[in-house]
Formats: C-alpha cells, sequence, structure tokens
C-alpha cells in the first residue's frame, strides 16, 4: 500500500500512534509497511497531523462523521437513525447519500469530493448579480463604507438575501485581482482612498514583546468611568516613511491634549525624555496613569514611572479602540499634521500653537466646555479642596 494510503488509512494510523502504540506496529496494524509508518512519522515531525483530531465543523461533515455515516449504512440504519446518532440534522445525511450515490459510498472518496467542491473557484456575488452591483457601486460613490453598505442593503431588502453582501466581499470585489467585479477607480471613494489593501498583521506576527509590561486588564476601575483625572493616553503621529513623529497625550476626563516634540527621532529615550519633561509642565496630581499601545517607543516605561511616579499600562495588540480619546483625537490632529508629510519640520512653538487649537474647540462630551475650561475647573477645585496651586 505504500505512501498512496488512503486518507482512511492514514488517519487509523495516526489514531493509533495518539493512543501510544509504536509506530511499526501501528503501520502493521493497518497494513502498511514498517518503512512508511517511519517515513509519515518524520515527515510530520513526530506531530499527530490536525484532520486527525480536528473536531466536527458546524457546518461541514467531517471524516470522522462520514466513517460513522459509512458504519450506520453497513448495520442498515436509517437516515433518521444515523442523523440521531451523530446529532445532525436528516436532511444533511440524506443529501450526503444522494451526492455520492453514483457509487457504493466510501468515507474518504466522499471526504475528498467534498474538499474538492470547497475550494472551487466561485463567481463573485457582484459580478453575476448586476442589479446589486449597480446599487453598491452607487452607494460607494456616495461616499457610503462597505460595513455601511453592507447593513443598509439587509435594511432595504430583509426578505431577499440575493441583495445582501458581506463588507469583505465589497473590499475583495475592489482589490483582490480576479474578484475585480468592481472598477478598481472606486477605492478612491473609500475612507482611506487607498490604490492597495493593506492587511494587518496577526497579534504573533508583531514586534518583539516589550519586557515588565503591565496589561490594560490590571489598569483601577476609576481610569474606565473617567470620573477622577489624571489618567492619559497616549500615542505617536507618524510622518512621511515613518522617519518623523509627534507624541501624542489626551487626559481623559478633560480631554486635554498635550504634544511631544521629537526633533531627534522616535525612538525609545527620546520619547523617554519627551515625556518626562511633558510632566513637569503640569501639577503633579494630573498624572496618575498613561495608557499606551504596544509601540517599541515604549520600551523605557520603567524609566519614566520611576522619574514621574506615571503608572503605564499598555494595550492589547489590534485594539486601538482601549485608547478611543487618543485615537480619536490623531484623527483630528491630521488637518494640521497630514499624513505622508515630514513632521520634523515643526518646531515646538507649532506645537504648542494646534494643541492650544485643540484645547479651545467645545466638546459635547464635557457638556460643550472646551478642554481648557475643563482642566481649569479642576485647577480650581483642587486649590479650593487641597490646597494645590494652579502651577504650569
Amino acid at each position: 500500500m505504500g505512501q498512496q494510503a488512503s486518507r482512511e488509512v492514514q488517519r487509523r494510523f495516526w489514531l493509533l500512534v495518539r493512543e501510544g502504540v509504536e509506530r511499526k506496529r501501528a503501520a502493521a496494524a493497518v497494513g502498511l509497511h514498517p518503512d512508511t509508518g517511519r517515513d509519515w512519522f518524520r515527515q510530520a515531525g513526530g506531530v499527530v497531523p490536525a484532520y486527525v483530531t480536528a473536531p466536527a465543523s458546524g457546518r461541514f461533515l467531517s471524516m470522522n462523521e462520514r466513517e460513522d455515516i459509512f458504519a450506520g449504512i453497513e448495520r442498515g440504519d436509517s437516515s433518521r437513525r444515523i442523523a440521531r446518532h451523530l446529532g445532525r440534522a436528516p436532511s444533511t445525511i440524506s443529501r450526503e447519500l444522494r451526492r455520492n450515490a453514483t457509487l457504493p459510498y466510501r468515507p474518504s472518496r466522499a471526504q475528498r469530493r467534498a474538499e474538492r467542491q470547497r475550494s472551487r473557484p466561485k463567481v463573485a456575488k457582484l459580478a453575476s448579480n448586476s442589479a446589486l452591483r449597480d446599487l453598491v457601486q452607487h452607494q460607494l460613490l456616495d461616499r457610503f463604507s462597505p460595513r455601511q453598505i453592507a447593513a443598509h442593503l439587509r435594511r432595504q431588502f430583509p426578505d431577499n438575501r440575493q441583495m445582501w453582501i458581506s463588507h469583505e466581499a465589497i473590499y475583495q470585489s475592489i482589490y483582490v485581482q480576479g474578484r475585480g467585479a468592481l472598477r478598481r477607480e472606486l477605492a478612491r471613494c473609500l475612507r482611506t482612498g487607498r490604490g492597495l489593501r493593506h492587511p494587518r498583521r496577526k497579534p504573533q506576527e508583531r514586534r518583539a514583546r516589550i519586557t515588565d509590561m503591565i496589561n490594560i486588564s490590571a489598569r483601577p476601575p476609576e481610569v474606565a468611568d473617567r470620573a477622577v483625572p489624571g489618567h492619559w493616553e497616549g500615542d505617536l503621529l507618524i510622518g512621511r516613511l515613518n522617519r518623523s513623529a509627534i507624541g501624542t497625550l489626551v487626559e481623559r476626563s478633560t480631554r486635554f491634549v498635550l504634544l511631544l516634540h521629537l526633533p531627534d527621532g522616535h525612538g525609545p529615550l527620546d520619547v523617554q525624555t519627551a515625556m518626562i519633561a511633558a510632566t513637569k509642565r503640569l501639577p503633579k496630581f494630573l498624572w496618575k496613569s498613561l495608557t499606551w499601545d504596544q509601540g517599541q517607543e515604549m520600551r523605557n516605561h520603567t524609566e519614566i514611572t520611576i522619574a514621574t511616579g506615571l503608572a503605564i499600562y499598555f494595550c492589547d495588540p489590534g485594539k486601538p479602540w482601549q485608547r478611543g480619546s487618543n485615537e480619536n483625537t490623531n484623527g483630528l490632529l491630521r488637518q494640521y499634521f497630514p499624513k505622508a508629510t515630514d513632521l520634523g519640520q515643526h518646531g515646538p512653538e507649532y506645537l504648542d500653537f494646534v494643541a492650544a487649537q485643540m484645547n479651545r474647540r467645545p466638546r459635547e462630551t464635557l457638556g460643550w466646555l472646551t478642554p481648557a475650561e475643563a482642566l481649569d475647573k479642576l485647577f480650581t477645585s483642587a486649590s479650593q479642596h487641597a490646597g494645590v496651586a494652579p502651577t504650569g
């Protein structure tokens, strides 16, 4: 039988290995030459392949379930009885037998056929449905985002699934070669305006972990409700080709903004120096904690804490909403510091001017006070109740 053994035989071999049977004996037990079992073991690195122990899919029948169907057929069980045994709908078993009715049912053959069917090229929905395509293109031209389009279509056609489409399918029809049912130039109608789509990296693909980090989950509850002042969120605005940056800080309760001047770069030491300087611009009672993402520029967080007493917490990878005030502020700051520009051209005076502009904007979340007014109220309250003089 050798290397051409069926998937069913391979699975039985690996199940025996998983149970602790020595590989030569496992090979002999399923009718293989001992050297074949040895070769499989080496090729797999001694690890049982995933398909052997993979749990059953809620949508697709697994190899294990197909073997149980075969066993039920051999016993003469009805489709309903097999379905009850597997915890599946009787129609699922009926379809499986109907699809494989031309030859005697064999689990391995049915599994291979199902895998081929799942991997076959499929016509994009927008390519085959001209009415849907025209509607999506019209809404893209009206500057709807793909998510907004997907949600709007479900509301507009609640009983017609042919007029539904996912936001991901819209993106693929614009960007993915071979799925291009929409005009490529419609990419300019998207918020980013990118000609190419930039995939997000998975958390495990990100840069090396910062040592001694304290995760945001350990942050005190008082930070989350914004009732207590002195808790900040921070990040970097990055300039053209990643060669320049500006540090941004937002106080969570007042939305007060400070900008960090980084003239010599945005490495850990540069950010450390700028952060320590920033904490001297406002009274100490306003510096309780800082929440940042896991960028390497904060590698010297321990030194910052020692110098300032500021507790520093780090967000989870890929979750910018955990510092939502800072993300929102960075979006507003792009009015002054456009993307793909050299941020090193701006001196500290201009950064102070922009921060003052931001702090003079009335904010609905503050009852239409400005961040500067909200901060002044804190100074007044602190001076009256704790004897803290408003400095800085």
